[in-house]
């Protein structure tokens, strides 16, 4: 009897753990969720860059003591969600990653978040340590360099990006939507 229930409990963590692990889809080799990025948002809590798998976002990069782009990037995704329909605007997901981890601490993200009144429900504003900051902005093709006085030289980009972490479109326009851009997001969004 011993050996039958160790055998039946053998099966039954190998039905509850291993296969539904072996029936994971694998991301396409194209992914920019291939790179493991861990991330700390605004609210302090930890997730890896690949979690929002399903779900399409448009991603770009910033630091919270920004006084001049940054802040337009962020207006300018606010113009972007305002050229979407009710529908789509709730199912886009937004990230923010900062290119300041030194100095953005989940404190400063969340400072900045209540600031500029970013809706958390649906951006997320987060930091990930150096090594993968150059990483991340290495696959989303987003250039920056950190001047001698702190601040940083950045691309603008944004990046939007499918469900399985393919990018779909870029822009660097800033200051207003992009219609090409809001094209690409409409796509993505519409219901299967």
């Amino acid at each position: 009897m011993g050996r039958r229930m160790l055998y039946a409990w053998l099966a039954l963590l190998l039905c509850a753990f291993v296969l539904p692990a072996a029936r994971a889809t694998p991301l396409p080799g194209d992914s920019v969720y291939q790179l493991q990025v861990p991330l700390v948002d605004q609210d302090g809590h930890a997730a890896a860059f690949a979690d929002a798998r399903g779900q399409v976002r448009v991603v770009s990069m910033f630091y919270t003591s920004c006084k001049f782009v940054c802040p337009l990037i962020i207006d300018t995704l606010r113009k972007t969600e305002r050229a979407l329909d009710a529908d789509a605007r709730a199912r886009l997901r937004v990230l923010l990653v900062s290119l300041d981890p030194a100095n953005d601490t989940p404190a400063a993200l969340a400072q900045l978040a209540s600031q500029r009144k970013v809706d958390t429900t649906r951006w997320t504003l987060a930091r990930t340590d150096a090594s993968h900051v150059r990483r991340l902005a290495a696959v989303l093709g987003i250039q920056y360099k950190q001047l001698a006085a702190g601040e940083f030289s950045h691309s603008t980009s944004l990046v939007l990006l499918d469900g399985e972490g393919r990018i779909l479109a870029r822009t660097d326009k800033l200051g207003e939507a992009d219609e090409t851009f809001v094209a690409a997001l409409k796509a993505a969004l519409a219901p299967p």
